[in-house]
């Protein structure tokens, strides 16, 4: 692993990664077409439903980087036969759609929940380009790979561009044949400022499975 990244497995206790499992599966297939564009906010509050534990005891692993207010994160729920996010960079993402300002976070990361067959998180100082599939970068070269896997934390810094590689661990570039287990992971925002008009969890109705 080059230093684009740092990974931590076993980045729980077992006893809070079963739990985390269980509820997020309990949610079924609760807006699962909007699963990227449901996103909170949390500011290290006392947490109110399992994912606000797993960012407290994740929190550690992040302080002493860069002041951190705050952390911003939803569910990521996918077919690695079927991926639908492109290559990007994360960002604060209604002040970019309403002024085209781009503000990143100061550390993204991702959980993962399960493995999967293919499914690799992408990481590379490369630019997304619009011109190749799923806004691939040009050079490839550069990449480091994550491999889904239980329990597993990726860390990176929030303007490097990233995306999902596809069952057989190549760019997507269309459907593939045949079906997968659904490749489960929580995306983690670690900002210094509360982003553009992101609810908390409270505030909204939504995934109440996952509650304490």
């Amino acid at each position: 692993m080059n230093s684009l990244v740092q990974l931590t497995d076993g980045a729980l206790p077992e006893p809070l990664f079963r739990r985390l499992v269980r509820r997020v599966g309990a949610l079924g297939s609760e807006r699962l077409r909007t699963t990227y564009q449901t996103t909170f906010w949390y500011n290290f509050g006392e947490p109110t439903n399992v994912i606000e534990e797993v960012i407290l005891a994740l929190h550690p692993r992040v302080v002493g980087r860069r002041r951190i207010a705050g952390v911003e994160w939803w569910l990521s729920r996918m077919l690695t036969t079927d991926v639908r996010v492109d290559f990007h960079k994360d960002r604060d993402e209604r002040l970019a759609l309403s002024t085209g300002r781009l503000v990143h976070p100061r550390m993204s990361s991702v959980f993962f929940l399960n493995r999967t067959r293919g499914g690799a998180l992408a990481v590379t100082r490369q630019p997304p380009e619009p011109d190749n599939p799923s806004l691939a970068p040009r050079k490839l070269d550069d990449l480091t790979l994550v491999a889904p896997r239980p329990n597993r934390f990726v860390l990176f810094d929030g303007k490097l561009t990233h995306g999902v590689l596809d069952a057989n661990n190549q760019i997507p570039e269309g459907r593939l044949p045949g079906r997968t287990r659904q490749r489960r992971t929580i995306p983690l925002n670690w900002w210094s400022h509360r982003p553009t008009g992101v609810p908390t969890w409270a505030e909204t109705g939504f995934y109440r499975a996952l509650g304490r």
